[in-house]
């Protein structure tokens, strides 16, 4: 008898679900899409040996498929902590109550815009210009070049001719620099001091040298709130601390600044609140945009 109650007490320890952040159960960081894979998980190793390191918890990083994929994480748990886009935290918030607790500092700022441009030969100079000519978004997901730009089209009671979604940002701008299109939307930010241009069209430069003469801007759209750092509904406030104490001391180094600019072109992140985000659900709402239907 004595035997059998030892075994049934090994047996409940083994299956008993391991400690989060242990290394039979360590902490799943996940990373959205946006870039090539494989640019997000080289980079992300020096990461994952500083978290490791420095909090002596256990981490393992994952770059799923699609923004989709790591929203659905946060629901069956297989994600505790992810790197979103603004649109992809809306989707996690609402369906599994996720919250975002930092947000990206880019070009020195906690936001961006979106942009609607053209090209100068499309006889297009302002919105109202634009109703019946072919017209490139991006992607359906995307706050920048699709939601708030199509919200400065309805406002203006613009409707395109033929519209497309190009997917990427670069091939928008390649596809008005090429006359597939007469006007596009994509991602805006400012210049830098120098003057250096920081809007999608930098992103075929090398093929479209002359791309910032061919292409202009025709409407910039409200502040979007910068990309997310979120947390699974129920992570413990200790392992969240540990883990946000850890980024902050990181992104104090060019080490760690050099490695999230190469990832998402980010140097810096500040505290955020989910109110931050209630802009973009305003245009989500304005815009009439099926949020289940475009999950599935």
């Amino acid at each position: 008898m004595r035997v059998v109650c030892i075994f049934l007490f090994l047996l409940s320890g083994c299956l008993k679900e391991k400690q989060l952040g242990s290394i039979e159960n360590p902490i799943k960081l996940f990373f959205t899409p946006s870039i090539n894979s494989g640019i997000i998980t080289e980079n992300s190793k020096v990461f994952l040996k500083y978290l490791e390191e420095e909090t002596g918890l256990f981490f393992t990083t994952k770059v799923p498929t699609s923004y989709i994929a790591v929203v659905e994480s946060f629901g069956s748990k297989r994600a505790d902590i992810g790197i979103m886009n603004s649109f992809g935290y809306i989707l996690a918030n609402e369906k599994y109550g996720a919250t975002a607790e930092l947000k990206i500092i880019r070009y020195g700022v906690d936001f961006y815009r979106g942009q609607i441009v053209a090209h100068v030969n499309s006889g297009i100079k302002k919105i109202k210009d634009i109703q019946g000519k072919n017209f490139a978004f991006t992607d359906a997901s995307s706050a920048s070049g699709y939601m708030f730009p199509l919200k400065i089209l309805m406002d203006n009671n613009v409707k395109p001719g033929n519209t497309v979604f190009a997917i990427k940002h670069d091939n928008v701008i390649s596809m008005i620099y090429q006359g597939q299109v007469q006007a596009g939307s994509t991602f805006y930010s400012a210049p830098s001091a120098d003057g250096t241009v920081n809007d999608a069209r930098r992103l075929v430069l090398t093929q479209f040298p002359d791309v910032l003469e061919k292409i202009k801007i025709i409407a910039i759209t409200d502040k979007i709130p910068n990309d997310p750092f979120v947390f699974r509904k129920d992570l413990p406030i200790d392992i969240k601390k540990k883990f946000k104490d850890a980024l902050f001391k990181f992104l104090k180094s060019k080490k760690g600044q050099d490695i999230f600019f190469n990832i998402y072109n980010f140097k810096g992140v500040v505290p955020t609140v989910d109110s931050d985000y209630d802009n973009l659900r305003d245009v989500i709402k304005t815009i009439k945009m099926d949020l289940d239907g475009l999950i599935k």
